[in-house]
């Protein structure tokens, strides 16, 4: 049976939640496999809307194992509030049907203050954190200075663990940063507020997906970001601190022998990016805002306007790479029913030369977009159901994307809701 990934290709908020929500109909199991709560995934069905930051999005279909892998920035706090929402609207929580790794690191307190507290320092060389604690989580991981989420099953093991760390941490926040120090007050508010709520939901996942994979079960892997975040091939410095690559999604859901078969990349009918670093294809201006409006492009955690472009040929073709995906899923062709004409970054110029190939790092600030034109298709098509409805010239705008990222586009959303979907 297949096993699938479904990760982003360009700069993250592609759309990957509505893909998960949607595809989850023919799978047992979702995985999500790195990164944190600095990220939402928006999902629409009928049971309303929702802004998942952590939980998998494949929560909302019966029936369907959930699992947060090992590579995920565990934040207990901020997860308890997530279930407490979702829960809140009739979605159904258990051990059954959400299982945690007890080889996720946990998030600690003072993550999101060193976050917060570094990127005031930086000041405009800020990288554009969220400031939800994910760069000094993973840093901490690497420094393996954090606990993980089944040593809260050795309470005595745990608290001098949790008191070395915190005096460690300490010298840091107050003598680099000047800020308060934490005490083991504070830390047994925290376990007992947050971790202790969550500690029914975890368990020996590794043991689990090896049973399912066994059993033929069909397993989802749900990526957070994109292919220009990753750690090592993304836009460095201005990266997340994980791998959003599906190469990573065996390692990160803590099933290493996982086989997969398939990668659904995700990419937006338009560029959107949110945070700092270079962003070639950006508008600016009127044009700008009114692709932010008609697209509402505002960050599902932050609320901070997104910036917008046209579709980039060069980074989504570089993405597709980085990805290895077999098939792709254009998101919101339905926003961009409003223009005349649609722009579509093509290339790039860089010293003089027009060039197809994503440059390194470094180079981006230097490279300018090369902007064509195609005809637009002004009218609706949300109501589109199969590739025949949708008029000619949004059928040429979707067969140019494919054709130049080398990539079958397979999935076509023309709205947020779960049916609005045309499928090739």
């Amino acid at each position: 049976m297949a096993n699938c990934a479904i990760v982003g290709i360009n700069w993250g908020d592609e759309g990957k939640g509505r893909m998960v929500d949607l595809l989850t109909e023919d799978y047992d199991v979702v995985v999500r496999f790195q990164g944190g709560g600095n990220a939402g995934h928006t999902v629409i069905n009928e049971k309303g809307k929702f802004a998942l930051h952590l939980l998998p999005s494949g929560i909302f279909r019966n029936g369907v194992i959930n699992v947060l892998g090992n590579g995920v920035a565990l934040d207990p706090e901020n997860l308890w509030k997530e279930m407490q929402e979702v829960t809140s609207k009739g979605v159904e929580l258990s051990p059954e049907n959400l299982k945690i790794s007890d080889r996720a690191s946990l998030l600690l307190p003072w993550h999101r203050d060193m976050d917060e507290l570094e990127e005031k320092r930086l000041a405009d060389k800020k990288y554009g954190s969220t400031k939800q604690g994910i760069a000094p989580f993973y840093s901490d991981k690497y420094q393996k200075k954090t606990i993980l989420a089944g040593d809260l099953f050795f309470p005595e093991e745990l608290r001098m663990h949790l008191k070395e760390l915190m005096e460690w941490k300490n010298l840091t926040l107050t003598l680099v940063y000047g800020a308060e120090p934490y005490t083991m007050e504070m830390l047994e508010e925290w376990l007992q507020s947050c971790c202790e709520r969550i500690k029914p939901y975890i368990c020996n996942t590794g043991d689990f997906l090896k049973k399912a994979e066994s059993e033929g079960k069909k397993i989802l892997f749900e990526a957070q970001l994109g292919s220009l975040r990753d750690l090592d091939y993304g836009i460095y410095p201005y990266t997340t601190s994980s791998n959003t690559t599906a190469a990573y999604a065996p390692i990160g859901s803590g099933l290493p022998s996982a086989k997969i078969d398939e990668v659904v990349g995700v990419v937006k009918a338009y560029s959107t990016c949110v945070g700092e670093g270079p962003f070639v294809c950006e508008m600016f201006g009127d044009e700008a805002e009114e692709l932010r409006k008609n697209g509402f492009e505002y960050g599902a955690k932050t609320g901070r306007p997104r910036r917008v472009g046209p579709i980039d040929i060069v980074a989504t073709h570089y993405g597709v790479e980085v990805q290895a995906a077999t098939e792709i899923a254009l998101t919101k062709l339905d926003v961009l029913s409003y223009m005349d004409k649609i722009p579509v970054c093509t290339h790039y110029l860089l010293n003089g030369e027009q060039i197809d190939r994503f440059p390194f790092p470094s180079a981006l600030k230097n490279a300018k977009p090369v902007i064509e034109y195609f005809d637009g298709w002004k009218c609706d098509i949300s109501g589109a159901r199969s590739w025949n409805d949708l008029p000619k010239a949004a059928q040429e705008y979707v067969m140019f994307i494919e054709k130049q990222i080398g990539c079958p586009i397979k999935y076509i959303s023309v709205g947020p809701e779960r049916d609005s979907i045309v499928i090739r």
